[in-house]
């Protein structure tokens, strides 16, 4: 039996299994998707090589220019509002002594729903007759608003629809970085006479920076692959206003059969989030100081 797990070969048997998987579902698919995006292609017939035209088309299109900046909406609006709201919802459920179970249950379910159910389940809430939230509006003799048909409001409340099911998870890492703080050092600031929120923001915060900076690049990542509850809830619209760069590309490639155009799109997509979670990993995650207690 010994002599069995020395043998490096037998590890390789149990491994291997999972290399064809991730070969054949991200490698191969990642490859294809590189040579495809250098063609002209409908998925059907002869590839034709373009060259660089499809990434250079890409840059001219102003629907795609469009669609960046709502990519970028989504990401600031998740850095500079969703994260402060993380770590301010993650401090109170920390101090919480009774129930704090469930409240961590509670937060946490929207991140375990499929994004689907997310979209149909707030689609019915924006619904301008019968949803919930014109119901409500109505009784302070608000006018009927429609959620997502008006351009201005559609990004909006896929912004809020995103973050509701999000944000538990990410409370959920904060609040485990919080409660790993020795009691010790909560116990001897509240000795010296500090208040709650005082070492909430003078030893807990600073205390939990690496985590927040994880946070932070998960959604960085997050904020550039939106596209599922874009297509379930607006499918890009009105008019492409709410659309994003993975739900153009989608749309390009499976709607309008244009895949070689769509997998430019996709390669494009992949470089703009290597170089944005590169970019804050190198001047800013790095220069924070490593927390140890």
């Amino acid at each position: 039996m010994k002599s069995t797990l020395r043998n490096p070969y037998v590890y390789l048997l149990f491994v291997l299994p999972t290399i064809i998987l991730y070969c054949m579902f991200f490698i191969y698919p990642t490859i294809t998707s590189f040579v495809y995006g250098f063609t002209n292609w409908d998925g059907l017939n002869h590839k034709a090589f373009i060259g660089l035209d499809n990434f250079v088309n890409a840059f001219k299109d102003a629907e795609f220019r469009s669609s960046i900046w709502n990519n970028l909406i989504i990401l600031l609006f998740s850095s500079c509002i969703q994260v402060p709201l993380i770590v301010v919802f993650a401090l109170l459920i920390s101090s919480v002594k009774r129930f704090q179970g469930f409240y961590k249950t509670t937060v946490f379910m929207p991140s375990i729903l499929s994004t689907s159910i997310i979209g149909i389940l707030w689609g019915y809430i924006y619904n301008p007759d019968v949803g919930l939230l014109n119901s409500i509006l109505k009784n302070f003799g608000v006018e009927t608003i429609y959620w997502l048909a008006e351009p201005k409001l559609a990004m909006f409340s896929i912004l809020v629809t995103n973050a509701w099911q999000w944000m538990g998870f990410y409370i959920v890492l904060i609040l485990a970085a919080i409660l790993a703080i020795p009691k010790d050092i909560d116990e001897a600031a509240m000795i010296d006479g500090a208040t709650g929120v005082q070492r909430a923001w003078y030893l807990t915060v600073p205390l939990i920076k690496p985590i927040i900076n994880v946070v932070i690049m998960l959604s960085i990542a997050g904020a550039l692959r939106v596209v599922d509850i874009v297509l379930v809830m607006t499918g890009g619209g009105p008019a492409g206003s709410t659309d994003v760069m993975a739900s153009y590309m989608v749309n390009k490639a499976i709607k309008f059969g244009d895949y070689g155009y769509g997998s430019a799109l996709s390669i494009i997509i992949f470089a703009i989030a290597l170089i944005l979670t590169a970019l804050y990993q190198l001047l800013i995650a790095r220069r924070q100081e490593r927390i140890e207690y």
